[in-house]
């Protein structure tokens, strides 16, 4: 029917939803030009009369379009900056006049129920819209700056999907590990990793995995960024007193098997958790620490025992986000050994790629799907520490982080490093990437 109407020969092809969305995007009209006449409907030219409450719904919708995490709304000396921040990096997106700045923030404050003639404090607030059929849930944080107030705005989606350890990015080793540590009645898992990391995709998944009937889940976070059915999801809230710690005490008297304490930030939350993880609860937690090691004496340095630490804790995650090459403009490019020796250990080179004077690697060209980023899309390498009777001795002596280190890798765990030159070899991503996130030093 379509070849006789348009006496075109046609092809079929094969395109997941993923494809679809991608094309789609290529033929959607640019913020820029979606502003723009927006300002123009109005022929007086006055900027009273714009209609902001429809600027702000259209820069998120767009954020949301694009997959940005988080929207910056920043104001400079003579103009409006708006940025998104997509797979980890931030793009300028939009300039406006910075007699906008005010009526836009205004109008932030007031989805938020934030107060709008306070302009020197910082305020933290949340709000909710539906974009697309979806809700979002945005964190909205105001800071003030030199030329005004600055707005980020985090954008949660109420749609999570569950990832497998694989869709996450382990390989069949750490997935392994991980699996054993989290079906284990008690003890600690933990994921480590600065703020963007990938830390709650990752116990959230965990959760979603232990999420069975015969199990009570007790979760205390900051705040609330899935919601999961049939688990006890509670909100901190610092002006009622309900902190880590109280909260923490208050679900232990809830008769849980598995308890998710969004971050352990201080010594008395520390010192609970461990506790729970020995009377026969599984705790799941985040830190902040650079990698797996670190962890361990960062617990230590909150006043838990050395001995409890090795008694309690039964793995630990460490992890990173990578950018994925995009998969329409991906090509193979050849690079020189002295060029990736001068950022990466030669022995580390040659485990991966052997001892060629060239080697042959992939990157993204850029193209209208990627926007010309030549990436689309995350996963994630990691580090996964499990804690064996050889570790736990060393723990216990309270050996530095390198010494446990160096005897987790001689016992056969990938370091984050390693596990990104594997997905570089795999041609998932790039080098550039592997060390823009673990920042290696020769």
């Amino acid at each position: 029917m379509i070849s006789q109407k348009t006496s075109q020969k046609v092809e079929i092809y094969l395109a997941t939803e993923r494809d679809m969305s991608q094309s789609l995007q290529i033929y959607r009209k640019d913020l820029r030009q979606m502003i723009q006449k927006m300002l123009q409907v109005d022929p007086s030219g006055l900027i009273s009369d714009i209609p902001i409450a429809d600027i702000v719904d259209l820069l998120i919708t767009y954020a949301h379009r694009d997959k940005a995490s988080d929207i910056h709304i920043e104001p400079e000396e003579e103009n409006l900056l708006i940025r998104f921040r997509i797979d980890s990096i931030l793009h300028d997106v939009l300039n406006l006049s910075k007699d906008f700045h005010q009526r836009i923030v205004t109008r932030i404050k007031v989805l938020s129920n934030l107060p709008t003639d306070e302009h020197l404090s910082a305020q933290d607030g949340k709000m909710r819209m539906k974009v697309d059929d979806e809700n979002l849930d945005i964190r909205v944080s105001i800071i003030p700056v030199a030329d005004g107030e600055k707005v980020v705005l985090r954008l949660l989606s109420s749609k999570f999907r569950p990832f497998s350890f694989e869709e996450l990015g382990m390989d069949k080793l750490d997935s392994k590990n991980v699996t054993d540590a989290i079906n284990k009645s008690y003890g600690m898992v933990l994921s480590t990793g600065p703020t963007g990391s990938g830390k709650t995709t990752t116990i959230y998944s965990i959760l979603r995995i232990l999420n069975t009937r015969d199990k009570n889940i007790t979760t205390i976070e900051d705040p609330i960024e899935y919601r999961i059915k049939g688990v006890n999801q509670i909100q901190l809230n610092t002006k009622t007193n309900l902190t880590f710690a109280n909260g923490l005490r208050s679900i232990l008297r809830q008769d849980p098997n598995i308890i998710f304490v969004g971050e352990i930030r201080d010594s008395e939350t520390a010192s609970i958790a461990v506790n729970a993880a020995l009377t026969g609860h599984l705790v799941l937690s985040t830190l902040h620490t650079n990698d797996s090691a670190t962890a361990l004496p960062r617990l230590i340095d909150m006043k838990v025992e050395s001995f409890l630490v090795a008694a309690t804790v039964n793995i630990i995650i460490a992890q990173r986000l990578v950018r994925k090459i995009c998969l329409a403009c991906k090509h193979k490019i050849v690079l020189k050994r002295e060029e990736i020796a001068k950022n990466i250990p030669l022995e580390i080179i040659s485990a991966h790629f052997g001892n060629k004077k060239s080697v042959s690697v992939f990157k993204g060209m850029g193209c209208e799907i990627c926007h010309f980023t030549g990436y689309i899309g995350r996963i994630g390498i990691f580090e996964v520490m499990e804690i064996t009777e050889r570790v736990r001795r060393l723990i216990i002596e309270k050996k530095d982080s390198d010494i446990i280190k160096k005897e987790t890798i001689s016992e056969g765990m990938t370091t984050m490093l390693d596990d990104g030159l594997q997905k570089v070899v795999s041609g998932i991503t790039t080098i550039e990437e592997v060390l823009r996130v673990t920042k290696v030093e020769s």
